[in-house]
């Protein structure tokens, strides 16, 4: 397991050094971030940062992990949805900027490019012959949804990316989320390749998302510590979706799709803060929060972007710890083609 050790810290060591210039080269081609008129006042400042961070992390993370990659189906399964949901953030981002303005591609083209990665990870998911059916641990039961799996990746990719997308409206917030998270499933991965090792079964898959994973938590780390509170880069959509869509690949390659309600659970609250503000707002007449999602909600009640980032961040510990003492008690008892 020593290559997942050294891809995350040649990816860390790569955002470190990388970073600097890359922040002086988005400043010098006025790459900055553009505010939303409706959004928090305080975030005025904001206005110019340098923008398209997730590519920091990406480079870093692919010049670590494809050195060490064994190559396996489900690894780069993962990587492919990980480059692609960047490269959909890429071009919101790149819209943005060229036209000046905080809103770039519009929903339908995302949830179609969106569509279209699914599609190609429920092929290649076929190569690894994934089941159709989603394991509920604590009941022990499996639920068949036969072809309707494949809506299901949809709903994961979708969900993933644009619930990290959501989350990233605060210094250091999205990024320190999605690195717990991915930390959570890379130890999932170290754990199936330690017991498939005591069992006499070797899991290549394991190894090799257990790889990427430590190079996207490398990248990441490094990402924060010029992203940390007050921000000399943002990540923009090209970093939120690249980090959601490889949590969403990686809950569905291990057959772990439930589990990904908790440790992506920040997601969940701040999307469902949105529809829950859409809908009364549109139905009610009023407001629940003071602005959604729910991070700007505590902003406005005058919390500090560092206390909120501070809290998320150990909710998500929570629930990813929660997320982990399930998948050991329940789908190494029962799921023993994990190991493959």
């Amino acid at each position: 397991m020593s290559r997942v050790i050294i891809a995350a810290i040649v990816a860390m060591l790569l955002s470190i050094l990388l970073g600097p210039r890359f922040i002086e080269f988005l400043r010098r081609k006025e790459l900055g971030q553009f505010v939303r008129e409706e959004g928090p006042q305080g975030h005025v400042v904001k206005q110019g940062t340098p923008t398209m961070g997730g590519l920091l992390i990406i480079v870093a993370a692919a010049a670590a992990f494809l050195p060490l990659s064994r190559y396996s189906t489900a690894g780069l399964t993962v990587f492919f949805a990980t480059v692609a949901c960047a490269a959909i953030g890429f071009l919101d981002d790149f819209i943005k900027l060229t036209h000046r303005r905080s809103l770039g591609l519009s929903g339908r083209w995302k949830l179609l490019m969106l569509l279209a990665i699914s599609a190609v990870i429920g092929y290649l998911s076929k190569d690894r012959e994934l089941t159709t059916e989603v394991y509920v641990p604590i009941v022990g039961a499996d639920i068949d949804l036969s072809w309707l799996w494949y809506g299901l990746i949809f709903f994961v990719i979708a969900g993933a990316a644009n619930g990290a997308n959501l989350t990233d409206g605060i210094d250091g917030l999205a990024a320190g989320v999605c690195t717990i998270a991915l930390f959570t499933f890379t130890a999932m991965n170290v754990l199936t390749f330690v017991r498939g090792g005591q069992r006499g079964v070797e899991s290549i898959a394991a190894v090799d998302m257990a790889t990427l994973g430590a190079a996207l938590i490398g990248g990441g780390v490094g990402f924060l510590w010029y992203n940390a509170f007050p921000a000399e880069i943002i990540m923009g959509d090209t970093g939120s979706f690249a980090l959601g869509g490889a949590l969403g690949a990686f809950a569905l390659l291990m057959n772990t799709e439930l589990l990904l309600l908790l440790i992506g659970g920040i997601f969940v609250i701040e999307a469902l803060s949105v529809i829950i503000q859409v809908f009364t707002f549109k139905y009610l007449g009023r407001r629940v929060f003071l602005m959604a999602p729910i991070h700007h909600h505590f902003e406005m009640k005058a919390w500090s972007e560092t206390k909120i980032m501070v809290r998320f961040w150990i909710v998500t510990g929570i629930l990813c710890a929660s997320a982990f003492a399930l998948y050991y008690r329940f789908f190494f008892e029962f799921r023993p083609d994990l190991l493959r």
